[in-house]
């Protein structure tokens, strides 16, 4: 029997044993040479803590809030697609974990399982992602969906207009299942001998043509709060604010797009510093450790979101995998604030960290 797991990297490992290589390839991927796949991660390792000592931490409160609602640590799960490619349960399991441990799940438009099946399958706040296809009124539908099934808001993922070049993907041929929450409203299913289907039915669907006018739109159809999804630029998060939307995620889509973007925490703070605080700053991409969420919050993020820990979580143990990776970073995070003296949230700050060019100028 192997050892139970210690990091999530450990929980990696028991994914590529369980999961059939074309489905880990695709949860695990990235776009083209992988290099921005490599330094979401290794962007993290590049910078240092500064703790602070004789502070009373006998009591760690990591609980914070986004859009008003209460979460017990400020790590949310971020929208994964096909979930049951990993575990049959899927989207269903993922959601109960994130119930279970006080948490957000935004839960993917390319779920396996449909709105209605995750929201009745346990009472819990949750965000709903969105795409828009080249047919509005399937998006549409599927707002109104999320909305009536008690989702909280809408996550519009913005960096995708096509669909980046996976090749791990293509060399797989890779099949993508039937996609339920489009049944009677779209052809599911696409055929392609060139390589992944998932490529060639994302190319038919989405909506290349969105632009910033169309953020109107969207507003136009729901009530609920929009956050973007996919910004690295400080032009990009002015624009957000100026049409008005209510929160932004710092996100290179896992490096699944336009490989050679820059790792998302290296951009963090130029977003952050453009916002000025008019919305929250949320942020994905590369989180591994507990470090990693408190580096992240030190440059300015509201909370974290995690995508593969959770689907190496969800492959190798269901539901109660998903539980044990939110906990363990959960746990070392709690461990990062008390030995770097902040005993809440509140008091992470900028000064908590220095980036790799600040040490450099410091050698000068």
């Amino acid at each position: 029997m192997a050892p139970e797991p210690v990091n999530v990297n450990e929980f990696r490992e028991l994914a590529r044993e369980v999961l059939p290589k074309m489905y880990y390839d695709f949860h695990t991927g990235g776009a083209e040479d992988e290099y921005t796949l490599k330094q979401n991660i290794q962007a993290f390792q590049r910078i240092m803590l500064r703790p602070r000592v004789l502070v009373d931490v006998s009591k760690i409160d990591m609980s914070t809030t986004v859009l008003g609602y209460k979460i017990s640590a400020p790590i949310m799960i971020a929208p994964t697609s096909r979930q049951q490619l990993a575990h049959p349960e899927g989207e269903v399991a993922t959601a109960r974990a994130a119930a279970a441990s006080n948490t957000i799940m935004v839960m993917s438009f390319s779920s396996s399982c449909t709105v209605e099946e995750v929201a009745s399958s346990c009472n819990a706040v949750r965000f709903f992602q969105l795409y828009i296809f080249k047919r509005r009124d399937v998006s549409a539908q599927l707002v109104r969906r999320a909305e009536r099934s008690g989702f909280k808001a809408i996550v519009l993922t913005v960096d995708n207009p096509r669909i980046g070049r996976r090749e791990a993907d293509i060399k797989n041929k890779m099949i993508s299942p039937r996609l339920k929450n489009f049944e009677g409203l779209i052809s599911v299913e696409v055929d392609s001998d060139k390589g992944s289907n998932l490529e060639a039915y994302a190319n038919s669907t989405l909506d290349d043509s969105l632009c910033w006018e169309d953020i109107s739109w969207l507003k136009s159809i729901t009530k609920l709060p929009i956050l973007i999804k996919g910004v690295l630029t400080h032009e990009d998060a002015r624009k957000a604010v100026e049409v008005g939307v209510d929160g932004i995620v710092v996100s290179n889509h896992g490096a699944r797009q336009l490989d050679y973007s820059p790792p998302t925490i290296s951009v963090l703070e130029e977003v952050v510093q453009a916002v000025r605080g008019r919305v929250p700053v949320l942020f994905d991409g590369g989180v591994r450790r507990g470090t990693d969420v408190f580096k992240a919050l030190a440059l300015g993020a509201k909370a974290v979101l995690i995508g593969r820990p959770v689907i190496y979580g969800l492959a190798s143990m269901g539901e109660t995998g998903v539980k044990k990776v939110i906990e363990m970073l959960k746990n070392e995070l709690e461990l990062t604030m008390a030995l770097s003296g902040c005993p809440s949230i509140e008091d992470i700050s900028r000064s908590h960290v220095r980036m790799e060019h600040e040490r450099l100028h410091s050698m000068l």
